[in-house]
């Protein structure tokens, strides 16, 4: 046991130590390293290269020891170990050829730790280049020898780079001696006074070189040869332009120091298209005549001229002129409009022409004269009428006319055309089945010809009615370009024969273009528990706006954006399965074939219950409320019908002696309470003798008490027994009858036989309302 345990403890140790020397080692190893790689200097050479464009270079990277295979970065950019080369095992050289870049950074790196050993900068500049030279004059109006020597070059370099620029000059066959001409830091530079310097010779030939240098590279220019005669530059020449009615005549003054004939170039153009190639004209003529131009259009020009080897002059001065009408360019074109007759039998024919240039500043006469046709004879005079510029309104009657219109000027007549006019009942071919379609701004028409031959056909459209315009077709269709966009006009179609003008035909109003309406908006939005009704409508200032269909979009505030597309000409939609008290978006996009329009945005609310549902309960409450109020109301005057039937009242009623049946007669009669004292007879029935399949009842007469006043039968009621009592008191009890009167007998004219009597009550009411029998 104890073996073991020391045989571990050894164990243990034993692999201690080893870790410990594993560290030291390493320890060891890198410190070696290190101050290895400290004693290795490198040096990269040379520093601070500026080299021209397009040049090589070659850079060497030297160690003071070996230090392993050398590695290039350019601007961090491994470089490609093809063009680095390992002279020995300190010295490595990099070659760059064709090297364009501006600047750039390149560092040497060893192979065995990628530790950057050292580095440089390259930088490239250019030369000047297309260095040019001339004499010219300091004044435009100089003559002579110019005295100004100028040359100019290119250089693409910093702007930010001073550079000093010398001009060098020397004789061809002295190169080695240059004179310096002049310093400059632009691209340009003059020497003044040259031909009395003595520096230029005519007749010699020179070289010019041009020097750039700054503070760390110099570059000079290729060199350019000249001879003074062949760099000379005049001044512009002095012209004078004049028009007439076919060509524009150029008078050039000119002088050139060295030859009497001088070049010259004659550069004109249309004012209107200052973006077109100008036409040229080389001649040494002094006048020059163009006749390649329009009637009644300014143009532009100019003239340039040189010595016969040497350089162009600068432009002249522009000048705009403006040429005369040609008459060989005047093509007439008549058209007319003819309106309905009126009350008067006069017809107003609108007469319309073009051809004349609206630019031309000559004078124009016009006039209409109107010949008389019946039956293709004529029959009336001519009759003439001057006009101002087109249209023109002319009177005609119901018969058949040609209208002719004359154009002269102060020179004499220009042209003439005339166009017929049918008579009011004269049966000409018309053209049938017209077709119009409008895309993209380019409307199409085409139509079906008539059975008799025709020439050709005039197709005329406006949208105002006061402005045409037309054109002429050969075939059953026809474009119309560049009409007004989103207007609305009317086209008609005419046919032309050979001396006569066909009835014109006209086609369905078409817009030129449609596109979206510029405003949507949202008018109204129907809110329920689960659904919303939405409406909106379009405006526009256009009265040609479609709109092909309309996308209704809505979201919660978080939730999906949903969409639902309608026919472009519907303006509502109820939008379903929405959820009770939340709020919604809604916007409501308009899509044309060219774009499309979005409303603002709309927010509401959906309700808890649903508005229809109460109100149609409400309508139901109402119906049963006004049934049961109806109801009650014929309870109550049934009821009170039943209350006002006549019922007698004791309260009203006095007392009197009612005979027995055998009683044959008798006198009954009840005399009214106030001042009547009429007697009176009147039958009284029992209730039972009101019942069915009762025997007759004889009449009885009744003898009755005449009661001086109503007191002595009515007694006096108890207060405080019956003071709610409505009824009068009233005895049975015999009373004494002051005085009696016998009223009527019976029909046997038997005595009265002695009877019990009966108490009966009669209500007052009875007796007014004559129901007592």
């Amino acid at each position: 046991m104890f073996f073991k345990r020391r045989l571990a403890v050894r164990s243990g140790s034993v692999e201690a130590s080893m870790f410990a020397l594993r560290a030291l080692f390493t320890v060891a190893a890198v410190t070696s390293v290190c101050k290895g790689q400290q004693d290795i200097i490198c040096n990269v050479e040379p520093k601070d290269v500026h080299i021209e464009v397009g040049s090589s270079v070659e850079i060497t990277c030297h160690c003071s020891r070996a230090s392993g295979q050398i590695l290039w970065t350019l601007n961090q950019n491994a470089v490609d170990e093809s063009l680095s080369t390992s002279i020995n095992s300190t010295h490595t050289v990099l070659s760059l050829r064709n090297f364009t870049k501006p600047s750039a950074t390149l560092q040497c790196h060893s192979s065995h730790t990628n530790q950057i050993l050292g580095g440089t900068t390259i930088k490239t500049y250019t030369r000047p280049r297309d260095v040019s030279c001339v004499l010219h004059y300091e004044h435009k109006k100089s003559k002579g020898i110019p005295n100004l020597f100028t040359c100019r070059w290119d250089h693409q370099a910093n702007p930010l780079l001073k550079i000093n620029y010398t001009v060098l000059m020397s004789k061809t066959l002295e190169k080695s001696s240059q004179t310096e001409i002049c310093n400059s830091q632009k691209t340009s530079c003059t020497y003044k006074n040259i031909h009395t310097s003595g520096i230029l010779i005519f007749f010699d030939k020179y070289t010019v070189t041009v020097r750039a240098k700054t503070a760390a590279w110099e570059a000079s220019s290729d060199p350019f040869e000249f001879d003074p005669l062949q760099i000379i530059k005049i001044n512009p020449p002095t012209v004078k332009v004049n028009s007439s009615s076919n060509r524009l005549l150029v008078t050039v003054e000119k002088w050139c120091p060295f030859t009497e004939d001088c070049r010259c170039q004659v550069k004109y153009y249309k004012a209107s298209e200052p973006n077109e190639t100008p036409k040229l004209i080389s001649t040494t003529d002094l006048k020059v005549d163009i006749k390649e131009v329009g009637s009644c259009i300014n143009y532009n020009v100019s003239v340039r001229c040189a010595e016969e080897m040497a350089v162009w002059s600068n432009w002249s001065p522009e000048q705009t002129i403006r040429t005369k009408l040609n008459k060989a360019h005047i093509r007439l074109c008549l058209w007319r409009k003819v309106a309905a007759e009126g009350e008067n039998g006069k017809r107003k024919v609108h007469l319309m022409w073009k051809g004349i240039p609206s630019m031309c500043e000559e004078r124009f006469y016009y006039t209409v004269k109107q010949t008389y046709y019946t039956k293709d004879k004529v029959i009336g005079n001519c009759t003439s009428t001057s006009c101002g510029n087109s249209p023109c309104d002319v009177e005609v009657d119901q018969d058949a006319h040609r209208l002719c219109l004359t154009v002269s000027s102060d020179e004499g007549l220009l042209a003439e055309e005339s166009v017929y006019v049918p008579a009011v009942e004269e049966s000409l071919p018309q053209v049938t089945d017209i077709q119009t379609f409008t895309q993209k701004g380019i409307t199409k028409i085409s139509w079906k010809a008539p059975v008799q031959p025709v020439r050709d056909y005039i197709i005329d459209w406006t949208h105002n009615g006061n402005r045409y315009d037309w054109k002429n077709s050969t075939f059953t269709n026809a474009t119309l370009f560049d009409l007004l966009n989103r207007t609305q006009y009317n086209i008609t179609v005419t046919p032309l024969m050979d001396d006569r003008t066909g009835q014109s035909t006209q086609a369905p109003q078409i817009c030129s273009s449609m596109e979206v309406p510029e405003v949507v908006a949202i008018r109204d939005v129907q809110t329920y528990d689960t659904s919303a009704s939405v409406n909106w409508d379009t405006q526009s200032q256009y009265t040609c706006s479609d709109v092909v269909t309309f996308t209704v979009f809505y979201e919660l505030q978080e939730g999906p954006l949903l969409n639902i597309t309608i026919d472009g000409k519907k303006h509502d939609i109820v939008l379903k399965d929405l959820k009770p008290e939340m709020q919604y978006s809604v916007t409501v996009e308009a899509k044309g074939h060219d774009g499309t329009t979005t409303s603002r945005k709309r927010f509401f609310t959906t309700k808890k219950f649903d508005p229809r549902f109460i109100k149609a309960l409400s309508v139901c409450g109402s119906i049963i409320l006004l049934f049961v109020l109806f109801f009650g109301l014929c309870c109550a005057i049934q009821w009170k019908k039943f209350l006002e039937k006549p019922v007698p009242n004791p309260g009203l009623s006095s007392l009197a002696k009612w005979l027995s049946q055998n009683h044959h007669k008798g006198v009954g009669i009840f005399q009214s309470f106030t001042h009547h004292s009429e007697n009176i007879c009147d039958q009284v029935y029992t209730e039972e003798s009101r019942r069915p399949n009762m025997p007759s009842i004889t009449p009885i007469c009744y003898e009755t008490q005449l009661l001086s006043s109503p007191e002595e039968s009515i007694s006096s009621l108890s207060t405080e027994s019956s003071s709610m009592n409505p009824y009068r008191s009233q005895s049975s009890m015999e009373t004494s009858m002051p005085r009696t009167e016998k009223l009527c007998q019976g029909d046997s004219g038997k005595p009265h036989e002695k009877t019990t009597p009966k108490s009966v009550y009669v209500s007052l009411s009875m007796l007014e309302q004559g129901n007592v029998r």
